[in-house]
């Protein structure tokens, strides 16, 4: 069984900073790719950052230049370093982790920026 667990969100100020944490834990053989998607009502899950198990990262165009998204592969942990926040970048954010060769999906932490 493999568990993952989100934390970090919560309310923000526009202009100010986040850091999202993902852990991973249970009967872990090996973690791939992991990121961070997000999702507002109405609307599709949306990738904003991806990391690869070599350290290879990669950014969408919203979260370029202001997020940062990094892991610690020894505590099965990826993290997303939200800075410079936005009121549009309010949203659910997911993380998303391949283990074992499978797809697993946080429980999702709510980001709300506003003043």
């Amino acid at each position: 069984q493999v568990q993952i667990v989100e934390s970090g969100g919560g309310l923000v100020q526009p202009g100010g900073s986040l850091r999202l944490s993902c852990a991973a834990s249970g009967s872990i053989f090996g973690i791939d790719h992991m990121g961070w998607y997000r999702q507002v009502p109405g609307k599709e899950r949306e990738l904003v950052a991806s990391i690869s198990n070599g350290g290879r990262t990669r950014y969408e165009v919203p979260a370029k230049g202001r997020f940062t998204i990094s892991r610690d592969n020894a505590k099965n942990t990826v993290y997303l370093q939200m800075n410079s926040v936005k009121p549009e970048d309010t949203a659910v954010y997911y993380c998303n982790t391949q283990i074992n060769w499978r797809d697993y999906w946080g429980q999702g932490t709510q980001v709300t920026v506003s003043s």
